[in-house]
This record gives C-alpha cells, structure tokens and sequence, in this order.
C-alpha cells in the first residue's frame, strides 16, 4: 500500500514538474524585439568570410557555390513545410525566427564539379588531392570562424556554416546584434 502511494505521489510529482518547466520555457521564450530592425542581408563579417571562403577554396582547386544566406522569416517558414505539409523530405527544424540565416549569419554550400554541376557529396575529390573537397571547406570555414552544421549532435546539416558571435538566438530575438566590426578569424 505504501509502495502504491508512493508511486503515485511520485508519478504526480514529474506531471507537476514537467508542466513548470514547459511554462517557465513558454514564459522564457522571446518574441522579436520590435524596436530593434532585423537584418536584411548578410552582416558584413560573415559576407567577408564567405568572399574569403569561396577564395581560399579556389586556390585549392575546388569551386564554391554560396546557394544560401540571408533568408527572410517567410522564407524560413516555407522552407520549414518542407517535407510536413509540403512535398518533400525536412531540410531544417528551425521555423522564422529560430535560424542564423534570418539574422544574416548562416549560409549554405554545395560543391561545384568541372561540368559547374552543384554537388551536395561529402566525398568527392574533384581537386583530386586524396582528400574530400567537402571536409576542405570545413576545415576553411572553420579557420574563419564558421560553425559547421555537420558537427551538429541532433540534426546534422552538412552545407551549413554560420557565424554566431557568442550570440543564442533567444538573444538575437531580443534584439542583441554582433558588432559590425567584428573580429574574424581571417583578420587574426
């Protein structure tokens, strides 16, 4: 009997705390700080980054397609249907408002062969060198200060890097913006 009871205090007591962390996440939760004006490019470090990206790549014999950067929330949103309510398979979990590109700090890559052909093969070596063209523009990009979306432990989004500046997107969200000036691993 006192088992039984014990179980269902128990059990009432992970219902009662689940419920106020699922509050306190809906009250933690920001709305977008209107005051302060979303970005409709890319930020200037990260477009140098990627220029430098795309130019250090190239000196290694291997072309750089950029097929995405800056994305508007709408355009988040559409992409996000992708593979819910529209044909297709998911590409991203990330609705408006919760993805580095709608603050101009994400772009997206593909690979391009000796056709100009994009490629999204993580092992092709068109440089042939011996090493995967892919994993080479990690490597660049994270000399410049990219964040790659392959390391991910969830979701794992090969073409993406992004540029946080040690900021969440709850902050971005709230308003916070990297400086214009920020330091790039390309100026250090």
């Amino acid at each position: 009997m006192k088992n039984k009871l014990f179980g269902n205090a128990f059990i009432t007591f992970l219902l009662i705390l689940v419920a106020l962390l699922l509050y306190y996440q809906f009250l933690t939760k920001p709305e977008i700080n209107e005051n302060v004006p979303l970005p409709q490019d890319l930020h200037p470090v990260v477009k140098k980054n990627k220029d430098v990206l795309i130019q250090r790549a190239a000196e290694r014999g291997i072309r750089v397609l950029v097929t995405d950067g800056f994305r508007s929330f709408e355009e988040q949103n559409q992409l996000y249907e992708k593979g819910r309510s529209k044909e297709g398979q998911i590409v991203t979990h990330a609705k408006g408002g919760e993805s580095y590109h709608n603050f101009g700090l994400a772009i997206d890559f593909a690979l391009l062969n000796k056709q100009g052909e994009a490629l999204w093969d993580t092992t092709y070596d068109g440089n042939g060198n011996g090493k995967s063209d892919w994993m080479e523009i990690v490597s660049i990009a994270k000399e410049l200060g990219f964040t790659w979306g392959g390391d991910w432990n969830h979701f794992k989004d090969y073409p993406h890097l992004e540029m946080r500046f040690g900021l969440t997107i709850n902050d971005l969200k709230r308003g916070k913006r990297p400086p214009e000036e920020a330091l790039t691993a390309s100026q250090n």
